[in-house]
């Protein structure tokens, strides 16, 4: 360590804070270079490496080949499927000196199919799974939690090319297992869940999640073994009811009640029923409305669209734009309310969007022959006993109201509770989006044309060095799993004497003797920062050589579990080789 390239730190990072962010780079891990990007020093770099290695490893006995693409790419082939403007902002896009368009690449769909058109062209050359580990690019507008969520990273990324639906299912199926492989030997605890497809395209999805409190996706589970992102959850619609019988409906004067709070507030206050039956209201007995604004890719145009979901419900942003993927949503603004004066802030209801053309969607949970309190479309004013498919009929309906725990599990076993997790893996069956595109095509045995169908499978290698030092740490530091650690033992001289640092040093020697990878720490510090240090930087197996030396014994502590053994200085680079080899 005296010649070791690291230096820790005392202090958490200023802008720090998740565990990770604050351990990798006190430990002397990473260092931050701008927003979103990080350096990786020698001991970082070392554990990125060995995650590679496992993701490697595991690739290639599934039968993938690993080949490597740039990252600089030209605009052409992102045209052609019009990602060049779906992926908005996120996309880096720069000009070369003659003015041509290029980008960093945030995935590699294109360059994979136009590769395998170039190369294959007969059904004899299927299936194929073609891989990279490479690094990616994406403009994060506010790029967090150091290398969780950072504008560049290291991703592998696979690709499945197969002559059949039925072969992308068996594709699809190794690589589900395999991830499990690679999580599994990496030490993570993980759910695999639903998950929608966005900007990739393609029909199912499942993500992998490492379970974390500091995790920024919410997912779902159900007592039956259900587990969706929240973006993915189906919300189960109640059966239709009759419309019999039901009271008309009925506009009331609900002066200064553009909440719905204020509103359920003035119901309970109003009276309304017979005198000897009055009504109670609650939040979800109404029917907010919300609306916004939506642009497809490329579009300059927006158009208005209502969407309703019960008043005891917020609308959940990231459902409703994964819902309406790939266009780009926008709450109105002020301007917008002014330029279309049949909208009444607070008090918007279906009968004006319907009167003016502007599409509606519902929550699943609207049903026909359901009641609802809403807005009138004039000021001060709601409609009472409002009913689905009689006095209003939407446009169709919507994932967009949030999701919470007890809600129903979309597989009938049960209620949902809700948790945090960190996306560490994405698999999709594509299907032909990309095939279709670039005219992916074999020839089959009867010689006619038969379009390839792909999947696509992404693990971000250099998150999981972050989210394994989420999972794996206590207050003093890291704690590494063996498969990932960057040395196999570290070895601490617990005093300045030559005698002890000569003990060290020979311990070591000893312990690489055993193929063990050792670091030493010979600085000329004292025990206390040492220690500190040798906690701090998670090393599995913790070797002191100290005051014990004299009588024959050094000691040895676990740094997951904290225990402290003296063990016989005679033979104890073959005991403790046995303890890392397992």
């Amino acid at each position: 360590m005296s010649s070791l390239f690291l230096r820790t730190l005392r202090e958490d990072p200023a802008d720090a804070e998740v565990p990770s962010h604050k351990l990798l780079v006190r430990a002397g891990y990473v260092r931050r270079v701008a927003p979103g990007v990080y350096s990786w020093l020698p001991l970082g770099l070392t554990v990125l490496r060995r995650v590679e290695a496992i993701v490697r490893e595991e690739m290639d006995a599934m039968g993938g080949q690993e080949i490597q693409f740039p990252a600089l790419l030209p605009r052409e082939p992102y045209e052609a499927t019009n990602r060049w403007t779906e992926y908005g902002p996120n996309l880096f896009r720069l000009k070369d000196r003659k003015g041509g368009d290029y980008l960093l690449g945030p995935t590699h769909e294109e360059l994979f199919t136009l590769t395998v058109k170039g190369e294959y062209s007969s059904y004899k050359d299927y299936p194929v799974v073609l891989y990279q580990v490479q690094n990616k690019y994406r403009d994060e507008e506010r790029p967090r939690a150091g290398i969780l969520r950072g504008r560049e990273f290291l991703m592998k990324d696979s690709y499945s090319f197969d002559l059949s639906d039925e072969g992308l299912s068996e594709s699809y199926a190794k690589h589900r297992d395999t991830y499990q492989r690679i999580f599994t030997r990496l030490g993570l605890r993980y759910v695999i869940v639903a998950a929608t497809s966005g900007a990739m395209g393609g029909s199912a999805s499942e993500e992998f999640l490492a379970e974390s409190e500091t995790g920024e996706d919410t997912f779902v589970r159900g007592p039956g073994g259900y587990a969706a992102n929240v973006e993915a959850v189906t919300t189960p619609a109640p059966p239709a009811r009759s419309l019999e019988g039901l009271p008309a409906a009925q506009v009331h004067h609900t002066p200064d009640t553009p909440t719905i709070e204020s509103l359920v507030t003035f119901l309970n206050g109003a009276g309304l029923g017979p005198e000897n039956d009055r009504r109670s209201f609650t939040a979800a007995d109404t029917l907010k409305n919300v609306l916004l604004k939506t642009r497809r890719p490329g579009e300059q145009e927006w158009e208005l669209l209502g969407v309703g979901v019960p008043g005891d419900r917020e609308v959940d942003m990231k459902r409703l734009e994964a819902a309406l993927e790939p266009a780009e949503v926008a709450l109105l603004e002020d301007a917008d309310f002014a330029q279309n004066a049949f909208l009444t802030k607070g008090y918007i209801g279906p009968g004006a969007l319907a009167a003016n053309g502007v599409r509606f969607l519902v929550d699943p949970r609207i049903v026909t022959g359901t009641a609802w309190v809403t807005g009138a479309d004039k000021a001060d004013h709601h409609v009472v006993d409002l009913v689905a498919g009689r006095d209003f009929t939407p446009d169709g309906t919507i994932e967009a109201a949030e999701v919470r725990a007890g809600d129903p599990s979309p597989d009938g076993t049960g209620v949902l509770e809700a948790a945090r997790g960190i996306e560490i893996g994405h698999i999709f069956q594509l299907g032909r989006k990309y095939a279709d595109a670039f005219s992916l095509d074999a020839l089959g045995p009867d010689s006619k044309p038969v379009r390839i169908t792909m999947g696509s499978y992404g693990i971000g290698v250099s998150r999981l060095v972050a989210v394994i030092a989420e999972q794996s740490h206590d207050d003093s530091g890291l704690i590494w799993p063996r498969s990932v650690s960057p040395f196999d033992v570290h070895v601490v001289v617990a005093g300045k004497s030559e005698e002890l640092l000569a003990g060290g040093e020979a311990m070591a020697t000893e312990l690489e003797a055993q193929g063990l990878s050792v670091v030493l720490d010979d600085r000329k510090a004292s025990p206390g920062v040492k220690f500190a240090d040798a906690e701090l930087v998670g090393v599995p197996t913790i070797v002191v050589v100290g005051r014990g030396l004299a009588a024959g014994v050094v000691e040895l502590k676990d740094r997951a579990s904290g225990e402290r053994v003296e063990i016989a200085r005679e033979g104890a680079a073959a005991h403790v080789a046995g303890i890392v080899r397992g």
